[in-house]
């Protein structure tokens, strides 16, 4: 036997034991509308520690062990892109009293953990707002598949630039996990992207609940599966749901999406510096396999723009 072929054969598999895959999806077309932040992705997942370079995960690990102590820590990472545009797509020239064509696409390192009762997350987000985050392409792609109106303002898109967000989320959890439960959170961004702080909450209804609360597609939002694994073993079914509702209030320095870059001049409306999230949904876990739809009817972001109607959706694989 060849020497190459003996090494192919005692090679050993694989082991994703203790990864995940998680997919999120929003889109307003469940609402009926087709504008504002109009369509969001986000896919990736947990990673066992040693199975992630350094270069990913040294720079969310050194600000979590900062901020918890040294409490054992969780890797993820993830890739995504957020689409953005005014309310009519249809208009090829540039609309200065709406909401700016926008597009970010980003990879994110993730390090969690979880001490007691609390949930920490801290997540850096790397990526290019602008024609590389390839919204133009996209968006008109899937219009083309689905046989909806084309984009036609791209060209006025916000112009190329480098970004960076550093986010820190902290939950904490009250109840039981047959019952009721409450959740507040408390955390903050910073970058050229986004800065803003914020607070709220959700209450939960349901049974054998794990985590804290639905996962969902905003930087620090997911709750990787060995975080999970390790607060609630001692109380984790092979299967779960809940229902829950609850709100999330921002106070926002600075919006990329709305503002416009910070170094160059460029598309931008007068923003709003008090936003907030109203949100409802459904959760479901059976055994490895764990899907979670929320509602969120968003407050007006810039002057004129009004209220938005959107979905979230998240399928979570573990394994």
């Amino acid at each position: 036997m060849p020497a190459h072929a003996a090494d192919a054969a005692t090679e050993p598999p694989l082991d994703l034991r203790g990864s995940e895959i998680q997919l999120f999806f929003e889109n307003d077309s469940f609402g009926s509308s087709d504008q504002y932040y109009t369509n969001g992705f986000k896919i990736g997942g947990g990673i066992p520690a040693g199975k992630v370079s350094k270069f990913f995960t040294l720079p969310p690990d050194t600000l979590l062990n900062a901020i918890t102590d040294g409490a054992s820590n969780h890797f993820g990472l993830f890739i995504g892109q957020n689409l953005y545009t005014p309310r009519d797509i249809t208009i090829a020239a540039p609309q200065p009293n709406d909401r700016p064509w926008a597009a970010w696409a980003y990879i994110g390192a993730v390090a969690q953990s979880v001490k007691e009762d609390r949930l920490h997350t801290v997540e850096v987000d790397l990526g290019f707002v602008g024609p590389p985050a390839l919204g133009k392409q996209v968006q008109t792609l899937v219009h083309d598949i689905v046989d909806a109106p084309e984009p036609k303002g791209w060209s006025n898109q916000i112009r190329a630039e480098p970004g960076l967000l550093l986010t820190y989320l902290h939950k904490r959890r009250y109840g039981p996990s047959t019952g009721v439960q409450l959740v507040p959170h408390i955390g903050g961004s910073i970058g050229n992207i986004m800065t803003l702080a914020r607070v709220g909450g959700i209450v939960r209804v349901g049974q054998n609940m794990t985590g804290f609360g639905p996962d969902s597609i905003e930087p620090g939002g997911a709750m990787l599966k060995n975080t999970r694994s390790q607060y609630d073993a001692g109380r984790r079914q092979s299967w779960e749901w809940f229902g829950f509702a609850g709100v999330d209030g921002r106070l926002i320095a600075h919006n990329i999406f709305l503002d416009g870059s910070l170094f160059r001049s460029g598309p931008s409306v007068e923003s709003d510096s008090k936003v907030y999230d109203i949100t409802a949904g459904l959760s479901a876990r059976i055994d490895k396999v764990r899907l979670s739809v929320t509602r969120i009817k968003r407050s007006e972001e810039f002057t004129g723009g009004g209220e938005q109607r959107f979905y979230s959706i998240n399928l979570g694989i573990e394994f």
